[in-house]
């Protein structure tokens, strides 16, 4: 994962903000646990979210506790204990920042020098999940097809990212998982793409590297692709926000879901803005996503 995905604090319980933390530092546990020591350094709380989502999808109650981590051996911290669910997700944050690492080596980038920290973490996987190391490796290889051949259109460069987080979600969740489980989290797969894609253009442009909103719009910055595109920009984002709002109302969940609503609801929403016009923008470009928080 990214680490794009985050709650939108001033509107968040008292309880969830502890609940967020907690399986946050339960899924750090779960990492070591599935994929070993230094896969952990890969966590994001993006896998929290997920976490959240899919114990709560698949009627999984987490067990928290208070323990000791070595980051913090003084004070013991609240956090979810390990289980299949977490352990599950954890071994998919491995092979996903395997693969995203070894792409940066291909593009040049210093950080897929680290790419060796994960390899036993993604040996691990492909032995006690194979099918979640196909799925990824699969649309991956698509998704680097596209890029190879310089693929301007939006949503033809989302789909295998997108393809590939409903997939992963159908292993997840078994016999929980339907249409709108698998549309969710295939909203939130092009999400991501999308958020990477803001958030690299400047970037991407002056490496000289594929970035899909580039080829799409060929403004040499990501402020005057955005001055000039806009409504078309607001357009596609709303329009997946809609989406995730119409298959969330429609998601069976078994356990209070007021952490995750808030994520998608308004935390997602949040983080777009911020990628799209900035943190000092924000305020100003309100109106152009008010339907988002309806």
């Amino acid at each position: 994962m990214f680490g794009y995905i985050h709650p939108e604090r001033p509107h968040m319980f008292v309880k969830d903000e502890m609940l967020y933390k907690a399986l946050y530092c339960g899924m750090c546990k779960s990492i070591r646990e599935g994929s070993g020591q230094m896969a952990r350094t890969a966590l994001t709380y993006d896998m929290a979210f997920m976490s959240a989502l899919v114990h709560n999808i698949k009627a999984d109650d987490v067990v928290i506790k208070k323990r000791r981590c070595a980051l913090h051996p003084l004070k013991r911290r609240y956090m979810a204990l390990p289980d299949e669910t977490s352990v599950l997700l954890g071994c998919i944050n491995t092979v996903l920042a395997y693969y995203k690492l070894l792409d940066d080596r291909l593009d040049g980038d210093k950080k897929g020098l680290f790419a060796f920290l994960y390899r036993r973490g993604y040996k691990k996987t492909v032995k006690k999940h194979p099918q979640v190391a196909r799925i990824i490796a699969d649309q991956l290889a698509e998704q680097a097809e596209l890029e190879k051949a310089g693929c301007a259109v939006i949503d033809a460069a989302c789909e295998p990212t997108a393809a590939m987080m409903k997939k992963l979600s159908a292993y997840i969740l078994g016999d929980k998982s339907d249409a709108h489980t698998e549309g969710l989290f295939y909203d939130l797969g092009k999400w991501i793409y999308l958020a990477d894609a803001l958030d690299d253009y400047d970037k991407d442009v002056n490496k000289n590297r594929y970035n899909v909103l580039f080829n799409a719009y060929g403004k040499p910055t990501k402020a005057e692709a955005v001055a000039l595109n806009g409504e078309e920009i607001n357009f596609i984002f709303n329009s997946l926000f809609a989406d995730m709002r119409e298959h969330l109302a429609s998601v069976k969940f078994h356990f209070n879901h007021d952490l995750t609503d808030n994520i998608i609801l308004l935390g997602i929403p949040a983080k777009t803005r911020s990628l799209v016009y900035g943190k000092c923008g924000e305020g100003k470009k309100e109106l152009k996503y008010e339907q988002t928080q309806s």
